[in-house]
Order: structure tokens, then sequence, then C-alpha cells
């Protein structure tokens, strides 16, 4: 039977020190809560409910669109019960087993979700909870166990004994409930040091209920680390760097100082890339066999064909290079830059909505900007296209086997036809025919002994 997952997601988070709720800052570009949401539905949950509380509507848009998704508020903090019980309205007519998660530990695995839906199914329980065994579990829930292993309930650090607080064994707060918890929640109290109600007080229901509670434990200790402050953000990223870099090794990724390389879910990496130290790839970019990225490049949302080369130094963002073409060290691509086959872009040259042919090549220190270069053309050093007006951006179209020469301004909007000659140094602001020769600048003239004079040397 298909299961439901409720995410816990409503706390403030004040330790982050941040406007940002909590549950939405970012872990390798995606918010923290979009891993529970994840792993939620690849667990095979058919409805997953989020409770949410500060910065509620803003947590809401963050995820607008996802089918199945549900979100309920959690107007006062009144413990994990109260919080629980508020995706009631939305599960109340549910018959499947109802798991609990907490909305801060994004290393959670799948596998944890369907082992406690299989655990409380197999015992024939009314519930199931994830368990651990950590050295140090101070500010953890202890698990009481009767004689024949059974649990009795779980008792918080601070209402524990210290002959409780000696327990290794604690409740990381990860749950599995039949159908009958929505009667059960409502027997639970708040008599407690805090003054809140406890999810664990359901061991004790369930078990005045003549029900069993069954148990999981977790051999990962890891997979619960929990986020509330800054460190423990940077601690759980560096986990999920260290599970992505491994997986993308495994898949034939040749990573040198790969402790040094950031990357993002959504990237894509065929076999025998190569990342050099200082790599940051980011959003969907896509990386095809045997493409290379030079030390400290950073490519966001960008696509590198079979062979393409990236050299180090370059920044990339929603760009398009094809096999065979290469960019850096040192360029900037800018969104709607696209290389084709064979296009060379060197160091200091930047693209913006701009399209170079095959073999076309812009070799140092130019800007094209709404721009689009025919095959095997050539554009010098310093060359812009001046394509902004003030209000409007304009187009420079230039043709195939163009040359333009050093330090030259091409005016938009303006056409260079195939094989045409730009001189060194021009401004054209005039469409240029097919194979002519354009000169735009001053006539040299050289005035003899003018410095001479100007000293008052001369006679």
């Amino acid at each position: 039977m298909a299961h439901a997952v409720v995410i816990l997601a409503a706390g403030l988070g004040t330790r982050m020190k941040s406007k940002l709720p909590k549950v939405l800052h970012p872990l390798l570009g995606k918010p923290l809560v979009g891993y529970c949401i994840d792993t939620a539905f690849a667990s095979g949950a058919e409805k997953v409910v989020v409770v949410i509380g500060h910065g509620a509507e803003r947590v809401r848009q963050t995820f607008e669109g996802y089918p199945n998704l549900h979100f309920v508020v959690q107007e006062q903090q009144l413990g994990t019960a109260h919080a629980l019980a508020q995706a009631q309205p939305v599960l109340a007519g549910f018959q499947g087993p109802i798991v609990v998660t907490q909305g801060d530990t994004p290393l959670t695995r799948v596998e944890t979700l369907t082992g406690l839906v299989a655990a409380m199914q197999a015992e024939g329980a009314g519930m199931a909870l994830l368990t651990m065994r950590l050295d140090d579990p101070t500010g953890y829930g202890r698990i009481l166990r009767d004689e024949q292993g059974q649990i009795l309930g779980n008792v918080e650090q601070k209402d524990a004994t210290l002959e409780q607080q000696a327990i290794r064994e604690i409740n990381p707060g990860v749950y599995c409930f039949d159908p009958t918890l929505w009667e059960k929640l409502k027997r639970v109290g708040n008599q407690n040091a805090a003054g809140e109600y406890y999810l664990p007080d359901l061991i004790r229901i369930y078990r005045e209920a003549g029900q069993k509670v069954a148990s999981v434990e977790s051999k990962d200790t890891g997979e619960l680390l929990g986020v509330n402050s800054r460190a423990q953000l940077a601690e759980v990223e560096r986990v999920l760097l260290q599970r992505l870099r491994a997986d993308w090794m495994n898949r034939g990724v040749r990573m040198i100082q790969p402790e040094t390389i950031y990357l993002e879910p959504g990237v894509e990496l065929a076999p025998d890339v190569t990342l050099w130290p200082g790599v940051i790839l980011r959003g969907q970019t896509r990386l095809g066999e045997g493409v290379e990225v030079g030390a400290y490049s950073v490519l966001t949302d960008t696509v590198v064909e079979a062979g393409g080369k990236i050299k180090s130094h370059t920044v990339c963002d929603e760009a398009y290079v094809s096999s065979g073409a290469d960019a850096g060290p040192f360029a900037r691509l800018r969104p709607k830059a696209y290389l084709e086959e064979g296009a060379h872009v060197g160091n200091f040259v930047e693209l913006k909505n701009a399209r170079l042919g095959k073999r076309a090549k812009a070799g140092h220190l130019a800007y094209l900007g709404d721009a689009e270069v025919g095959e095997e053309s050539n554009i010098g050093a310093g060359v812009i296209t001046a394509n902004y007006d003030g209000q409007r951006k304009h187009k420079t179209t230039i043709g195939k086997r163009v040359f333009v020469g050093s330090n030259s301004v091409l005016i938009a909007p303006v056409t260079l036809a195939d094989g045409s000659f730009i001189a060194g140094g021009s401004g054209i602001n005039q469409d240029v025919p097919e194979d002519a020769l354009a000169i735009a600048r001053e006539r040299q003239r050289n005035i003899e002994g003018y410095m001479k004079r100007k000293r008052g040397e001369g006679s």
C-alpha cells in the first residue's frame, strides 16, 4: 500500500542569523527542504505534506507546481506533535502508512523511509521509528527499552535522569504510523519541562492501545545530520559534495584535486570529462565526453559538447560550446553565447547573445554582443560591437570569411557581407558589401619638424 510523508519544517531557525527561512537556505544551489521533498517522492510517497511556519508564503511559492505536494501552516510553535496534527486535514481519509521526517535533515536516504514502512508492516506494528547509536547523544531524546528489547518510550534530554542520559541509543525523529495516528495524537499532553507536545509520546500511547512499536537502527550516523546553524549547513554541504564527486568519479570523470571542485545535483557529466582544481559547475550544466574544464572556471547552465574545451579562469553562463570549440583562458560567455564546431574564443573576450560560426575566431580583447559571426571569420584584438544606443539593442551580422582588423568598432545595426575586410582602427556604421575593403578612419598625415618647432628649436 502506498504511503504518505509529512515533513516538519516550521522551525524558526534563529541560529542561522538570517532573514531567509531556514528550510530555504541553499545547499548546492537547491533549497534545504527540497532534498527532503525529493527524497519523500523518491520513496514512492503518494502524497507529501510539508508543515511550514516562519516564512510560510515564501516556502510555498518556492515549490509551486509540484504535483501531490501540500503545505499546511503551524501558526504557533507548540511542539512536534502539534506540528504533525496540522497535516490531518490533508491526510484525514488516507488509509496507508504515514511517514514523518524533519525538514532540516537533507541527507536522509530513500531506503530509510521505505525501510520504516516495511518494518512496520512486516511486524504488524502500529508505529515504527528510526533509532541511532551515538558516542555523544547530547541533545537527543533517549530510547527506553524493556528487558526483552521492546521499546517502552522516549525521554527528552531535559527530562532525562543521569542514568537515562547515559543511554547512547537516540531518537532522531523519523517515524512511520498507521492511520489511527490522528486519534492517538489527541492524547499527547504537554506535561514536560518545555511545555510542548512531543511526538515521541506516541510510543507510550500506541503501547497502551496494545499495539507493537517497531524500530529500525540506522548505521549511517551522518544521514540525519540536522541543520540549525551556518556551520552545520556547511558540514551537510561537504557531505553532499563528497557523495556527488564520488558518484561522478565512479562513472569515469577525472577530477584533479576533487576536494576543490564544486558541483550541483543538476549537473551532468560524461565519461572522460576532466575537471582541473577549483572548477565550479552550477545549475543544469552538461559536459560531453572528453570535455576538459581548466582550473578556476565557473560554468552555470552551460552545455559543452564532446571534445569541447574550456580553459582556465573562464566564466560561462547559459552558453553553448560545440564539439571542437574552445574558450579561454579568461573568457566570458554570457547568456546565449553559442560557439559552433571548431570556433575559438581567447583571453579577455566577452560574448553575449552572440553566435560564432564554424572555425570562427575571436582571439583576444574583444566584445561581441547581439552578433552573428559567420564561419572562418576572424575578429581582431580590441574589436567591439556597439550594440546599445541607450534605449535599444541592435544586431551586428558578420558573414563568412570576414576579417575584422584590430581596434575596430562595429556600430549596430550593421552587416559585413561574406569575404569583406575591415581595416584596423575603423569605426563602421554602414553595411560593407561582399569582398569589399572598408576603411573608416582619418587619413594619416606626417607634419615634418612639428615637435622641434613646438620646443622652439627650429627657425
